[in-house]
């Protein structure tokens, strides 16, 4: 409710500077050119921490201007559980006729995995690693089982049939030559043969592993979802020994150049390997996972500019420098993921936790007025992408609640980039306005024209996990949030 004209609200005075600025006249009911009172129906100043001249023009937000509630954002995440749930499905079917294979005694030749509505939801797939994870936190954060069970369903599932899947994927590949280390996927029958369940059978690359392992392991340490650690140490086993690296032991690929690094393998590797210190308590996982955010940010980070490069190869001194905005979101969320099981005494704990600032503070710069980001962060006439939008928003809520960034700084940004993300979920619970898989290019059409679909998997799971800690966020002690202007207080700040 707004105070009547006569009062002036205790806000005004923790403005004061601003208030003397627009002078006494601000403070007082305003009257029409012919010097008549205001009518009497108008509207009301909205209610905010002052009043301003001409306060009574309602502004036009493309997005609610006003904090979430929890209710809010757990009913948007409950929209996208119960999409998923249909749409992801957990099933072993005849590819020819859609029947469900129950007789797992013997290889079956037309054996394949459900991939859901529209054939765009692999059941195994570093999209899907994401979504479970975010599955699992959702339902840590709200306390519904339904959450936590989508992703137990679907690990036991690939438990119970892990026999199955090596049976059938020996009887696949047998008589086809052998694949490349690192080889780039190449449509055709055979290949859809060898590839349906090679990813916890046979790893050849790092989206193979590193999303699916790393959430495998928080189901594990959570004690839900089936028997996985032979396929945690089979994934593990890949991104230690088996993945091609440069010659200082950053992961790299061999494509599209012959050494290459790709920033999307940021999450691709360091979520794993943290996940697995953690797991084992071994340091060597913590070491490597340190070593890799270093080495990809000597490389790839744009100090000035605050954010990362998609790509960079050897083959070159001078790159061109595309800051494509999902690449920058695996960044972003590998070194929030590392920092939350990183020992403290870590010695190089300190360099990650500045980088994690360094790239939250240049983010934060390159969010639109809509509140999403651009599909190329520096470049406002490429499009608004829903999945690196929820990402950075994950990612500056999780800082926020592990107290590693202020929220004075970074709370009004997050809470808008949620707002914007959250009408991006349809009434059926679709994401729409993702990117599809993209590859990495030196070229800015390429990026410009990547297609947006709701049945690019990759907006899921960050929806999922920017929500959580959102959730999160809103629930703490240590902020209050202001209404009007957006400001996140800490309490017990002095007036």
């Amino acid at each position: 409710m707004n105070p009547p004209a006569s009062i002036i609200p205790f806000s005004v005075f923790r403005f004061a500077p601003l208030v003397a600025g627009l002078g006494i006249a601000a403070l007082i009911p305003c009257q029409s050119a012919r010097g008549q009172a205001p009518d009497a129906a108008a509207k009301p100043a909205p209610a905010g921490p002052a009043i301003f001249s001409g306060s009574q023009i309602q502004p036009e937000y493309p997005v609610p201007y006003r904090a979430p509630t929890v209710e809010g954002i757990t009913e948007v995440m409950t929209r996208v559980r119960t999409y998923l749930e249909t749409a992801s499905p957990a099933r072993l079917i005849n590819r020819q006729t859609r029947e469900e294979i129950t007789d797992l005694s013997k290889p079956h030749p037309e054996a394949s995995l459900d991939r859901g509505e529209n054939n765009s939801f692999p059941l195994i797939s570093y999209e899907n690693g994401v979504t479970y994870a975010g599955m699992l936190l959702t339902g840590e954060v709200t306390g519904d089982a339904r959450f936590t069970e989508f992703t137990a369903r679907r690990f036991q599932f690939i438990a119970d049939r892990l026999p199955f899947f090596r049976m059938q994927y020996a009887a696949n590949v047998a008589g086809l030559p052998p694949v490349a280390p690192n080889a780039p996927f190449i449509p055709g029958p055979a290949a859809m043969r060898r590839w349906e369940f090679h990813a916890v059978v046979d790893p050849h690359t790092l989206d193979d592993v590193g999303a699916m392992c790393a959430a495998m392991i928080k189901a594990r340490r959570a004690g839900i979802g089936g028997e996985l650690l032979p396929v945690i140490e089979l994934q593990i086993n890949h991104i230690t020994q088996k993945q091609f690296r440069l010659a200082d032991g950053t992961l790299a690929r061999t494509g599209p150049q012959p050494e290459t690094l790709w920033l999307d393998d940021m999450y691709m590797s360091i979520p794993a390997l943290a996940q697995m210190g953690k797991l084992t308590g071994e340091r060597r996982y913590f070491d490597d996972a340190v070593r890799q955010v270093l080495q990809f940010s000597a490389r790839m980070f744009n100090r000035q500019k605050g954010v990362y490069m998609h790509g960079w190869t050897s083959n070159t001194p001078d790159h061109p420098e595309f800051y494509w905005a999902r690449a920058n979101g695996w960044a972003v969320m590998a070194m929030a993921e590392l920092l939350d099981v990183l020992p403290e005494d870590h010695p190089q704990r300190g360099a990650v936790l500045e980088l994690l600032r360094a790239h939250l503070h240049g983010l934060a710069a390159y969010q639109s007025g809509a509140g999403l980001w651009h599909q190329l962060l520096d470049r406002n006439d490429s499009y608004l992408e829903t999945s690196a939008s929820a990402m950075y928003v994950f990612a500056m809520a999780r800082a926020i609640n592990r107290g590693w960034v202020s929220p004075v700084a970074y709370g009004p940004a997050a809470q808008l980039g949620w707002n914007a993300v959250a009408t991006k979920v349809n009434a059926r619970g679709q994401v729409e306005d993702t990117c599809v898989g993209t590859g990495m290019a030196f070229d800015p059409a390429y990026y410009y024209h990547r297609p947006k679909s709701p049945y690019a998997q990759h907006g899921y799971g960050p929806v999922l996990l920017a929500g959580a800690e959102m959730i999160k966020l809103l629930k703490s002690d240590a902020v209050s949030i202001t209404s009007g202007i957006t400001q996140y207080v800490p309490k017990g700040s002095k007036p």
